[in-house]
């Protein structure tokens, strides 16, 4: 599947959130938010469709499209590029560059050292 663009996104996040909808019901959604006329949204709609990351079924006469990715695969995909553009794919720099460039409360502090130690019981 090609790559969902950040545009396309808003589509999938209606379809993650909502299930299956109609194209009207799509504009309805994330038109407004983004000042989308129909003619944008159903253009969105069609990209997805070729990308092979929603479907369409036909029911009483209306199309109804569903999500064929599911937002975890787009998150772990989405994290991975990002992962690989910027830090080589290695997690340490990440966390690393967080770290010290943004304040991390007590509780950011308590999950990652969470995080930490059930990755190294899991080693175990």
């Amino acid at each position: 599947m090609s790559k969902i663009s950040g545009a396309e996104s808003h589509i999938m996040e209606a379809l993650w959130t909502r299930g299956a909808l109609t194209a009207e019901e799509i504009v309805q959604t994330v038109g407004p938010a983004q000042e989308w006329g129909e003619a944008t949204v159903k253009t969105l709609i069609n990209r997805l469709l070729k990308k092979k990351a929603l479907k369409s079924e036909r029911a009483g006469g209306r199309a109804i499209y569903k999500a064929l990715v599911s937002r975890e695969d787009y998150v772990t995909g989405e994290s991975q590029g990002l992962l690989d553009r910027l830090f080589g794919g290695q997690l340490a720099p990440l966390v690393a560059h967080y770290a010290r460039h943004r304040d991390l409360s007590a509780t950011d502090i308590a999950r990652l050292k969470k995080l930490i130690a059930e990755i190294e019981s899991d080693d175990d």
